[in-house]
């Protein structure tokens, strides 16, 4: 078996191993792979993996021999499905390694919010404390979190886990999902509607998949029953948020702080009004790739191979 993996850098930049893949089969990575080598790099061969490199439906015209298809990541809009089905090629995805560092990436996002550690340090560098008058100070307000509310939008293994963390922070968790597991109700975590999650909660984060349903689900009249103050958590997906709408509610101080890790377009062009805000932190989607992680993914993905091998493909997308 000819295995190719288009862009493999992301996944692996030098401090994990490709060997559980090359035990099955003749292996080749390419870093990063532009989108007018791809057929070249494809070739002949059986399985490709790739994380943002798109596979088209004229890739996959032009790659008759591909039978397996891997996504190094849960998302997989890179990936022409309704082609693939068509040609019987199997799409496998990665859903569940990312869950607690995803959650904790939330919370530390959060955390950076209340009490702005990087500036505050970079600030006793620069010699502010030094010259201070007082034995203190500080350049935001600092928040405690004990006895406030968290919502979050999308409760499932994420928003769970960011929940569990929120509520051992003294903080009470609302939750919205279109699925409802009452089992996970407590005195400090209960469900509520969409209107009652924004007008009752000091900080929402944002964890639901991207649905025609949920873009734009934070938006200027949405921002508008939020409590004056609040704070808005997002490593997700970009597009849930109305970008030049955050912005003017950063800048009116509507929304006190937003902390994002992805963006509608990614990388993050100088045009984007998140930029042009006040009280945000925008860091370059890296919730999911502690090492921990990575190597989860890596597992995952070598399994979802030697099943599809085995003739009992797993985490498939499609009807394969």
């Amino acid at each position: 078996m000819k295995i190719v993996v288009l862009d493999g850098y992301t996944e692996n930049p030098g401090d994990l191993s490709w060997s559980g893949l090359e035990k099955l089969g003749l292996l080749t990575v390419y870093d990063r792979t532009p989108a007018n080598k791809v057929v070249e790099r494809i070739g002949d061969a059986d399985a490709v993996y790739t994380n943002k490199t798109p596979i088209t439906k004229a890739v996959l015209e032009a790659c008759s021999n591909v039978k397996f298809i891997g996504v190094l990541a849960t998302g997989y809009n890179v990936v022409d499905v309704k082609t693939a089905e068509e040609k019987k090629i199997v799409v496998s995805n990665i859903p569940t390694y990312g869950t607690d560092a995803v959650a904790q990436f939330a919370i530390a996002l959060l955390l950076e919010l209340c009490h702005h550690i990087g500036e505050h340090s970079d600030c006793v560098k620069k010699g502010d404390w030094t010259n201070n008058a007082d034995w203190c100070f500080w350049n935001y307000p600092l928040v405690e979190l004990a006895g406030k509310t968290m919502g979050i939008l999308g409760f499932g293994r994420i928003g769970r886990r960011t929940g569990q963390i929120a509520q051992a922070l003294g903080m009470k968790v609302l939750a919205y999902d279109s699925f409802r597991d009452t089992t996970m109700e407590s005195a400090t975590c209960r469900y509520a509607e969409l209107d009652e999650l924004l007008k009752e909660s000091d900080v929402i984060a944002l964890h639901c998949p991207l649905f025609p349903s949920t873009m734009g689900i934070i938006n200027k009249d949405t921002i508008a029953k939020m409590k004056d103050g609040v704070m808005i958590l997002n490593n997700s997906r970009g597009p849930l948020i109305v970008e030049e709408d955050l912005r003017d509610a950063l800048n009116s101080g509507k929304v006190a702080g937003a902390a994002v890790d992805v963006v509608s377009t990614e990388p993050i062009k100088m045009d984007n009004p998140l930029l042009q805000a006040k009280n945000i932190i925008i860091t370059p989607h890296i919730s999911w790739a502690p090492k921990e992680s990575r190597q989860r993914l890596m597992d995952i993905a070598v399994d979802n191979l030697q099943k599809f091998k085995d003739g009992t493909p797993i985490n498939v997308v499609n009807r394969g």
